[in-house]
């Protein structure tokens, strides 16, 4: 398979991840784990159809989709013949585009989504990124809500941070933080701490010293013991620390 992405311009960099494209690029169908970021991406299929969500949900030609925040690991089935273009948005930051979309209902899904969603398929195909690019800024508003500022928070604190915490140093309540990110992200703000915090143990766990275990990398990082870290990385990767 073959992989490709190409950074957005300064400023869209606060809301855009990336802009990427994939590709078959053999003669037989890989099947390609594809890990949690935290992340919602547009996609648009140009080539041949293929399937995602562990085979549930196929990508069909010339269709637009959206893909939702992932909480677990998924399969995809990648054809010879795929030709995929995708926009990855950053947490929270979807709504600069698409204020009225809500992401709780897509959460673990794929769905098809009107191709006016972004410009012109023909269009991309030959400049994909200065077109998306020119069209994302033509769009872009200030989100209305915080959720951009409490998610560095979390990500600064490496997820090691309570949602009681959270409120208190961004003067919110539980219910208003929570709505706000089931509507923005599309899962609860315990659930994203969570997964920050997966994130930031990966790189401990595949550079370890020697001395230290996988229980003391379990204690720093908040989990109740090795089976509680084990547990995590196996939900949101499908293997085992050790396997990292």
């Amino acid at each position: 398979m073959i992989y490709q992405q190409r950074q957005p311009p300064p400023a869209l960099a606060p809301y855009i991840d990336a802009f990427w494209i994939s590709a078959g690029d053999s003669g037989e169908t890989e099947r390609v784990k594809i890990l949690p970021d935290g992340c919602v991406d547009i996609i648009m299929n140009f080539g041949e159809d293929s399937k995602t969500d562990n085979g549930a949900t196929s990508i069909r030609h010339g269709k637009t989709y959206l893909v939702g925040t992932m909480s677990q690991y998924i399969v995809a089935d990648v054809h010879p013949e795929t030709r995929l273009l995708g926009i990855r948005f950053k947490p929270g930051a979807f709504s600069a585009f698409y204020p009225s979309t809500s992401l709780h209902e897509i959460v673990n899904r794929t769905v098809e989504i009107p191709g006016s969603f972004l410009p012109d398929h023909g269009k991309l195909i030959t400049d994909p990124v200065s077109h998306l690019s020119k069209f994302f800024l033509d769009k872009l508003e200030q989100p209305r809500h915080r959720l951009l500022h409490i998610i560095a928070d979390i990500k600064h604190h490496k997820g090691l941070i309570s949602v009681t915490e959270l409120t208190k140093r961004h003067c919110t309540t539980a219910r208003q933080l929570e709505r706000a990110f089931k509507q923005h992200v599309g899962i609860t703000p315990k659930e994203f701490t969570n997964f920050v915090r997966y994130q930031s143990v990966l790189p401990a766990i595949k550079h370890k010293p020697s001395e230290k275990t996988l229980a003391d990398i379990a204690f720093d990082y908040g989990y109740y013991d090795h089976a509680h870290l084990a547990n995590e990385i196996k939900r949101y990767t499908g293997t085992v620390p050790s396997q990292l």
